[in-house]
């Protein structure tokens, strides 16, 4: 059994996920003391040829290539034959996935195709005595699990923005290896239809805008995009403000929405359901805007003010106008 680690190194239009090289780069620090090994980047997909030299820059030694038009757009029966052809092949001690939507996927299909055990979401990595051991939340983020795996390979998918992408070193390189696998998809992708329009995508994000059902209609979301343009932030919304229709899910932060760790997350007129929590409790910092001085948010925001979004947010943006 090689000692290596597998990297899902997931991309979009010929360009890296952010989230996927924060797993590659954790995977090129942990292999070398895990057991000796190295980091290999896993590319799937039509034409991801190019991109598979550059993975050295974020510390992988090789990439492995599965290309043809069959792997043109993303599907779990197709990319998970691809990627576990690759596992079988090179037996690797462990395999990292970003947990994003395609890694969430992904990951499930390959624990049961390769029968082993996966942790998912998971926000720190360690090991001990030669054992890997992962944290991660559950029970909606109240309690945090410490996992060891007993099968191999250990399949982790890493949440977004919490592990560090590191600086690319623009002079190394990967060997490149491509490989020639079969795939049988159960299903196919008639159509691929992009939305968002060029917004920044939440689980990437640095900074998030969020507003709740204090907005109090779709309209008034303005204010918060003005202040967003202002921080080059994404903006987010509660299930409350996406179920009244003022948002598109794609917006949605929380338990049944996205998961997200920005360095900054300013939450306006949302109270701090549970479900919410769930979705941005590991954010750096967090700033609460609400008139109620009792609504949840405040617990566990590190900076609260108690007021009227509609009169606080303007004066904040203006401010910020000053100084920026």
């Amino acid at each position: 059994m090689a000692n290596d680690i597998l990297v899902y190194c997931e991309q979009n239009q010929g360009a890296f996920r952010k989230a996927g090289v924060e797993a590659l780069h954790k995977a090129s620090e942990v292999a070398p003391m895990y057991r000796g090994g190295r980091a290999i980047a896993v590319l799937i997909g039509s034409g991801v040829s190019a991109l598979a030299p550059k993975t050295g820059e974020y510390g992988a030694a090789k990439a492995v290539v599965i290309e043809n038009d069959a792997l043109k757009n993303f599907s779990i029966s197709a990319y998970s034959q691809a990627f576990a052809a690759v596992a079988r092949k090179i037996q690797p001690a462990a395999i990292f996935l970003p947990a994003t939507t395609q890694g969430k996927d992904l990951g499930g299909a390959l624990s049961a195709l390769l029968e082993t055990g996966i942790a998912a979401d998971c926000t720190a990595i360690r090991l001990d005595g030669g054992k890997l051991f992962v944290t991660k939340p559950i029970y909606s983020g109240k309690v945090y699990a410490t996992v060891q795996f007993n099968s191999s390979p250990a399949i982790v998918s890493l949440r977004p923005n919490v592990f560090p992408a590191g600086n690319p070193d623009t002079g190394k390189t990967a060997e490149v290896e491509k490989m020639d696998v079969p795939v049988t998809p159960r299903e196919s992708v008639k159509e691929v239809v992009p939305t968002g329009g060029g917004k920044k995508e939440l689980t990437e994000a640095d900074i998030i805008v969020s507003g709740g059902r204090g907005m109090k209609g779709p309209e008034n979301y303005a204010i918060l995009e003005k202040l967003a343009a202002l921080l080059s932030a994404a903006v987010g919304a509660s299930r409350s403000a996406v179920d009244a229709g003022w948002r598109p899910h794609s917006d949605q932060v929380g338990q049944t929405g996205k998961t997200v760790s920005p360095k900054l997350y300013v939450a306006c007129g949302i109270s701090g359901a549970i479900q919410h929590l769930a979705g941005m409790r590991t954010s750096k910092c967090i700033v609460a805007i609400n008139k109620d001085k009792e609504a949840p948010i405040f617990q566990i925001a590190d900076y609260g003010i108690v007021g009227d979004l509609f009169e606080v947010v303007p004066v904040l943006t203006e401010e910020l106008k000053k100084v920026l």
